[in-house]
């Protein structure tokens, strides 16, 4: 399906983007429209998959994981069973909030949140070495991050 973005489009994906939580009448108001012309698009941008969902952000920190890491992943032995395999395992681990196959040096990285090193150190050995295929992994501890604007600006 072919779908044409207008600069009122942009404008409220952007906004949306930055809050999520703001309502049809305030976007409205925002951008010159009515509260159904607002809610309109933004319907028509879901069911579109432009927009597919909302989320709350926590701070890692404030609800008590001062640690985050990003572990590269190599898996030992490759094979469509082994990727499944290794991807059901990991995504079971609360303290993984991303997994992501990817190209190049490693096959996966994932986003790990620790309360500190030392339950990091707790979450790899016993938790993610222990996963079906997991060969050569790579640690990097963030150390701070910067919010970037998204693909629209």
């Amino acid at each position: 399906m072919s779908f044409s973005l207008d600069q009122t489009d942009r404008n409220l994906l952007r906004a949306l983007a930055k809050d999520a939580t703001t309502s049809a009448g305030a976007l409205g108001r925002r951008f010159g429209l009515s509260q159904p012309a607002t809610w309109r698009r933004i319907k028509r941008l879901q069911d579109a998959g432009i927009i597919k969902g909302r989320r709350v952000v926590l701070d890692a920190e404030a609800v008590g994981f001062g640690v985050t890491v990003f572990l590269g992943v190599k898996l030992a032995t490759k094979g469509r069973v082994s990727l499944e395999d290794f991807e059901r395992a990991v995504t079971a681990i609360p303290e993984v909030q991303s997994v992501q196959h990817v190209l190049g040096m490693y096959d996966y990285r994932l986003r790990v949140v620790a309360r500190d090193i030392s339950d990091f150190e707790r979450v790899l050995r016993r938790r993610i070495m222990t996963l079906p295929g997991v060969g050569d992994v790579e640690a990097n501890v963030l150390l701070s991050e910067e919010r970037r604007p998204g693909p629209l600006g």
